[in-house]
């Protein structure tokens, strides 16, 4: 075809820019469908039409049934080849970090929690933060939130978590009973509720929060030892969140604010710039610590462990097709490359299950084949077949009638070993068991005391608008579990909802008061109008 794309391609009056079918057929008209007569009926053998309306039936792939509103961009993460002042070799033989200055592509995507694709970017949330690295060794996915511990310590309670944050099944509004129902029978949870309902709850936008494995994982170097590692995204931008009253009234002018402060920013040359720090700790259950450092709803105390930076990463480009990368783009905690392991953490083991589970039934068996998920470097697999498949994982000069392993005749071969295996031994009965140490209300209460005045009091004008509603069995329940954080606490929570005179509302986004009065204005103060 010419390089400038105006000329002809084909002999014929066609050029680059000819609208074509899907099949290739130049489109002569694209504003009338076949009909019989002006006035129609159509006719079925209107193929253009019917591979036009019928592609979009179906533009739209299913929904992630969390994290489903995200935003996205590209950039690079730079290694600083140390952790702290130490060799990073030390801890870890994974290539990306290992040599000062190494540059990674990476792709970001942002998000909200519960609520659907188009939802408004200032509830109340956890907020998504997954990068996509794509190093020489394939791809590594580090897929976390904003905050730095969650609800639940063990996976087998991920789906009831959900179910009560997910608007209620039979109204389809969010509703704060229903919440508080699952969360005053789930103690371990008292820590991401305190973070949840204070303004950290809201970041202002994604530029300016920070980012955290949440999960333990390990390192291990060339030798074969191993440590424990936690995540930390730091953004050098500032940290900034909102209250409750703030975000409403930035709902009322722009759902959409963080996605566009992001992609605006970018545009601008503003870009985004995050410095990746780990906390370390040897690969041992710890006794002298309160808690159990896999416990996923625990901080690792700073001043025992501090954060050692190892790296930042700069966002410079915004997505060409909002659907082809930000929707499409999948991720997987199970998804490491050498000289990173999984640790033991419960949570963890059940999300490396369910988060490329949930891609292989939303997007398809071949979601790696697309571009924004593919690695950037090659690929050699005897994994055949399947819906959408566009490409065979061949490599070059493969026997291409081989599609298995061991052979002699042409197929491919294993990996030689880069370092030495990690071997940790296990010794203890198989058991369905709480972790010792749950220790459930310490750090929770550690975190009321650490918030600012207007924090605390925006954490509990959040608590005690979203308990109002609540059964009186539920609301005394929190109150007892604040109570065990911090009496302050629970004082302030339990005389907020004595001095309620009614519930303010029947259901609504959490923190949210008055969403009653909300129907009953649209009702009253709305406009008439004739029917035409």
């Amino acid at each position: 075809m010419p390089p400038n794309g105006s000329g002809a391609t084909n002999g014929s009056t066609e050029t680059d820019q000819t609208l074509t079918t899907r099949q290739g057929h130049p489109i002569t008209d694209n504003q009338n469908t076949r009909t019989v007569g002006r006035r129609g009926p159509a006719t079925l053998e209107n193929y253009a039409f019917i591979e036009k309306i019928t592609h979009f039936d179906r533009e739209r792939v299913p929904e992630r049934v969390v994290h489903a509103r995200g935003a996205g961009a590209h950039g690079y993460f730079e290694a600083y080849g140390t952790a702290g002042d130490e060799p990073i070799s030390q801890y870890t033989r994974a290539k990306l970090f290992g040599q000062k200055g190494k540059q990674t592509p990476v792709f970001v995507r942002f998000s909200s929690v519960i609520h659907g694709g188009h939802s408004p970017e200032t509830l109340r949330d956890p907020r998504g933060f997954a990068v996509k690295f794509y190093t020489e060794d394939g791809n590594w996915d580090l897929v976390g939130n904003n905050l730095k511990v969650f609800f639940i310590r063990d996976a087998m309670k991920f789906p009831d978590l959900v179910h009560a944050f997910k608007p209620d099944p039979v109204t389809n509004i969010q509703s704060g009973e229903r919440i508080f129902d699952f969360i005053c029978n789930t103690p371990e949870a008292m820590h991401m509720i305190t973070f949840l309902f204070s303004p950290w709850g809201i970041p202002a936008n994604y530029r300016q929060m920070q980012g955290s494995g949440v999960n333990t994982y390990k390192w291990v170097n060339e030798a074969g030892e191993a440590v424990l590692v936690k995540y930390h995204w730091e953004p050098k931008h500032g940290i900034r969140n909102l209250t409750q009253a703030e975000a409403e009234q930035i709902q009322a002018k722009n759902f959409n604010h963080a996605t566009q402060d992001l992609f605006d920013a970018i545009e601008q040359g503003n870009y985004p710039e995050w410095e990746l720090c780990v906390q370390i700790m040897s690969d041992d259950e710890h006794p002298e610590l309160d808690f159990d450092p896999l416990d996923d709803t625990k901080i690792w105390p700073t001043d025992q462990f501090p954060f050692l930076p190892v790296g930042k990463m700069v966002l410079n480009r915004n997505p060409q097709n909002y659907f082809a990368e930000v929707e499409q783009v999948a991720f997987g905690t199970g998804v490491l490359v050498d000289g990173l392991e999984f640790s033991d953490d419960k949570m963890l083991q059940g999300r490396t299950l369910s988060y490329s589970d949930t891609q292989r039934y939303r997007v398809g068996a071949n979601y790696l084949q697309l571009p924004i998920n593919a690695p950037k470097k090659r690929v050699a697999t005897n994994q055949r077949d399947g819906q959408m498949a566009y490409n065979v994982d061949m490599a070059l000069g493969q026997n291409p009638r081989v599609n298995y392993e061991p052979s002699i005749l042409g197929g491919l071969q294993e990996a030689p070993k880069s370092g030495a295996d990690y071997t940790p031994r296990y010794d203890a009965n198989l058991v369905r068991q709480k972790i010792d140490r749950q220790n459930n209300f310490k750090q929770a209460g550690e975190r009321f005391r650490a918030f600012e005045d207007w924090e605390r009091d925006d954490l509990i004008t959040n608590l005690v608008n979203t308990l109002k509603p609540a059964d009186k069995r539920i609301q005394e329940k929190m109150v007892e579990l604040f109570s065990q954080c911090d009496e302050e606490y629970g004082r302030r929570v339990r005389e907020g909802l004595q001095s309620a005179q009614s519930p303010q509302q029947t259901s609504g986004p959490i923190g949210s008061a008055h969403t009653d009065e909300a129907v009953r204005q649209a009702k009253e103060q709305s406009h008439p109008a004739q029917p035409y």
